[in-house]
């Protein structure tokens, strides 16, 4: 009896919905109170168009929908994304074909068998053979004199300082670690950092210098980590770490604030925790 109104909830939901699921949708489900596997159940089984750029995903979660359903969400559509586009109709006349066709800017690079590459914005990691989105998190960062020390690390009046909040990344992951960035136009992925993060308390920090994090030129320190990285699509860079050791890490993005203001800042780090 409970199963036969579940299922008519959901039916409604779908027509709702216009026979296409959306976040809307899934708000609406979770607030409805089915469960997950339920939600679960009709987003595998339903056609779907999902947006699940960061402040999509921040909102969902804000909405009440569980971290499980939001990454099924996330997979579906990193899958719908990566199907192949079905083949054209034969053509009359193959050499009226315009010059300027879509195969280029789509067709994946040789990536060692890696799924194609994205198309939005932002920092994804290798999830069996598909690209899954590596979820930002908030960074409160100051510069020189500002913050002066947070727990022991050690931090040095200066440079510019990080602090996130909760002792690990909900992100975890095995070696051999494969991240793929998608970077805005114009920026280079060297414009970005690898850093290793300091626990301390119910919190992970990191010293870094002006230098990579506001546009300015400069060394780094310590907590700044060397990486490779291969162009495999037009802003699309993959990073492999096959030794990385474990612990806690971020992807630090370049900001486009002010970099001689001292005063306290609010950004995103693309965390992740590497496990044995």
């Amino acid at each position: 009896m409970r199963r036969g109104l579940l299922l008519a909830v959901v039916l409604g939901l779908v027509a709702w919905a216009q026979s296409t699921l959306t976040n809307e949708t899934i708000i609406k489900m979770a607030r409805a109170g089915l469960g997950e596997d339920v939600i679960i159940s009709t987003i595998t089984s339903q056609p779907a168009r999902f947006a699940t750029l960061p402040d999509d995903l921040i909102a969902l979660k804000g909405a009440g929908v569980s971290d499980r359903v939001i990454g099924v969400m996330v997979e579906r559509m990193v899958a719908i994304n990566s199907a192949a586009p079905p083949a054209p109709a034969s053509a009359p006349a193959p050499a009226a074909a315009p010059p300027s066709a879509p195969v280029p800017a789509t067709a994946p690079a040789s990536t060692g068998g890696t799924p194609p590459p994205v198309n939005e914005v932002g920092v994804y990691f290798l999830k069996g053979d598909a690209w899954a989105d590596l979820h930002p998190e908030v960074v409160n960062f100051k510069t020189g004199g500002v913050l002066k020390s947070i727990g022991t690390v050690g931090i040095v009046k200066g440079d510019i300082n990080g602090h996130i909040n909760g002792e690990h990344s909900t992100t975890q992951l095995k070696t051999p670690v494969t991240l793929l960035v998608y970077t805005h136009e114009g920026v280079d992925i060297t414009e970005y950092q690898l850093l290793r993060l300091r626990e301390s308390h119910d919190a992970r920090e990191f010293r870094t210098v002006t230098g990579g994090v506001m546009h300015v030129s400069g060394g780094a320190t310590r907590d700044v980590m060397p990486f490779e990285s291969k162009k495999v699509a037009p802003r699309t860079y993959q990073i492999l770490l096959p030794n990385i050791n474990s612990g806690e890490f971020g992807l630090l993005p370049p900001a486009s604030t002010d970099s001689t203001s001292s005063s306290g800042r609010i950004g995103k780090i693309y965390s992740f925790r590497v496990i044995e």
